[in-house]
């Protein structure tokens, strides 16, 4: 275990995002993962040896058990994560899950309340929010360089749902689920909608297939507001392309509306600054291309190493995390009823209805 100056982490998963994680862990001295589980062993074979790690178990359970690992990042999809969060918690390992936590929201809360219980820590591997250009949004906001954030609008158009063979080069699990568009992508921006205002205190929702064959929703739109007040519009497909070197770089362009100006990103992370009466200004920032956009899951990773070896809480607990699935899951509510729904403290117990969904 810890002997408070280094990590030893497992990985549980070698799909096709667990090379981003398992690279990123790579560059974080404190941290050696020294095992994986894949239930496809040559493919997890081919990640220890591009990231040297030094051993393989067929059986998860067992390389948590022999290994005693101070954290395991499970990369896994979502109905596998109660059981592996569980079964970790019980021999107090720290937990860090991808996205969606599982197929139902009453589940995702049961992996919430079991790792609290067991008094180990837990993130879900929610990347977004960490990508440079939001961080750095988030300054301009606590700065107070245009005043009160009061509407955010992203355009986002992925171009790779489109045609016979949509999602089959990266995600071919993409064409049967049920729930595509907002569970897989939209639940990013509702986390950061929520990391940049506040809140959601509604919900509307209109979404539509475009593509006939996949199995959801391809199409939509999300109009969110707040506490405060603000409001947020989504406005996505993965059908239509966009101009871009790399669509799946910033996901698409950002204005964010202001009581003292406004702001704009593209899709090349360009930020723009506009006060009211001044001329516009480019935004000086740190970013670059390595990883997975921005570097956003470098940057997570190393904020959970710096929590767990200094104690600090992590931004983003699993129980803040839930507000995000119960506004995704609203969203549906929203688009089947064709209304705006409003978000309460009854919604939790609600919110169960089973889904397919995989990581993004």
């Amino acid at each position: 275990m810890t002997d408070g100056r280094t990590l030893k982490g497992v990985g549980i998963g070698a799909g096709y995002f667990a090379p981003f994680q398992y690279e990123a862990w790579t560059r974080i001295p404190e941290v050696t993962i020294v095992a994986i589980h894949n239930r496809t062993e040559a493919r997890a074979r081919e990640l220890m040896a591009q990231y040297g790690v030094a051993r393989y178990y067929a059986d998860w359970r067992e390389m948590i058990d022999v290994e005693r690992p101070d954290f395991v990042d499970i990369i896994t999809p979502p109905d596998t994560h109660e059981e592996m969060c569980a079964y970790a918690a019980a021999r107090g390992v720290h937990i860090i899950c991808q996205k969606p936590l599982a197929p139902t929201l009453a589940e995702s809360r049961r992996i919430v309340e079991n790792a609290a219980s067991a008094g180990v820590r837990f993130m879900v591997h929610e990347n977004f929010r960490w990508q440079p250009w939001y961080r750095t949004i988030k300054r301009i906001q606590a700065e107070r360089t245009i005043g009160d954030f009061t509407h955010v609008h992203f355009m986002m158009r992925m171009g790779d749902g489109w045609g016979e063979d949509a999602y089959l080069a990266r995600q071919p699990f993409f064409r049967d689920c049920p729930r595509l568009l907002v569970y897989e992508t939209g639940v990013h921006f509702i986390d950061t909608f929520r990391y940049l205002l506040g809140e959601v205190t509604s919900v509307y929702a209109q979404l539509r297939r475009l593509n006939p064959v996949i199995r959801g929703e391809d199409a939509g739109q999300l109009l969110l507001t707040f506490e405060s007040g603000a409001t947020a519009v989504w406005d996505a497909n993965r059908y239509n392309e966009v101009e871009a070197e790399s669509p799946r770089f910033t996901f698409g362009q950002l204005r964010i509306d202001a009581t003292g100006g406004h702001l704009t990103m593209d899709t090349e992370s360009r930020i723009r600054l506009k006060p009211l009466g001044e001329p516009g200004r480019d935004v000086d920032y740190e970013r670059d291309r390595r990883g997975f956009a921005g570097d956003c899951v470098y940057r997570l990773q190393r904020h959970v190493v710096d929590c767990i070896l200094s104690r600090a809480p992590f931004e983003s607990t699993g129980q803040d995390y839930l507000k995000t699935i119960e506004v995704v899951e609203a969203a549906y509510e929203s688009a089947a009823r064709e209304e705006v729904v409003r978000m309460d403290s009854t919604r939790s117990a609600r919110g169960s209805s089973r889904i397919s969904i995989h990581n993004s």
